[in-house]
């Protein structure tokens, strides 16, 4: 007499689960943010920095876990803006975890784009907050002088003439109909 095997949940055969590398790779992605947040101790509470990227984490974890399901259910998802939304404001650990254990957008290249840019914007406040924040002061100071000065903005004519970048310099007095 043969025994046939029970057919099981699609859900339950097909679901990952995160592996042994997967956790060293979350190790290390939380090691820098993980330090620059411990150094914020001196002016916030700890149980606050420990508790915040934890529960943010866990929201994420669900909200993951929800599409899932709500995906194989054929229902309405949620959309992906509310993922990486979720994943920005600080619940990319638990996006990073839900994403293999159930095994969801993790073959949408598009998606994993912008999952991996919001990691590396994480990674990189990190590490700017441990430098004293050097490279947002620097990219602040170019933008600054990219803008109009607020001299030549109390100078009317310098405004109107802005548009002559191609004339040359020599011509400056002279104006064309517009600026007439």
């Amino acid at each position: 007499m043969s025994v046939r095997p029970k057919s099981h949940d699609h859900r339950f055969s097909r679901s990952g689960g995160v592996t042994a590398p997967a956790f060293l790779l979350l190790a290390l992605l939380l090691a820098v943010p993980g330090y620059a947040l411990s150094r914020l101790t001196t002016w916030i509470d700890w149980r606050l920095l420990l508790a915040a990227p934890i529960v943010f984490s866990v929201i994420t974890f669900f909200v993951y876990r929800t599409d899932k399901r709500r995906a194989e259910a054929g229902e309405w998802r949620i959309p992906e803006t509310i993922l990486h939304l979720a994943e920005l404001v600080g619940g990319w650990p638990g996006a990073f975890l839900a994403q293999r254990q159930f095994r969801h957008k993790t073959s949408k290249a598009s998606f994993q784009a912008v999952f991996w840019v919001i990691v590396l914007v994480h990674q990189f406040a990190a590490v700017d907050s441990l430098v004293g924040w050097r490279f947002t002061r620097d990219a602040l100071r170019f933008i600054r002088s990219q803008l109009p000065n607020k001299a030549d903005a109390a100078n009317p004519r310098s405004l109107a003439l802005s548009h002559h970048s191609d004339v040359p310099s020599h011509w400056g007095d002279t104006l064309c109909k517009s600026c007439a």
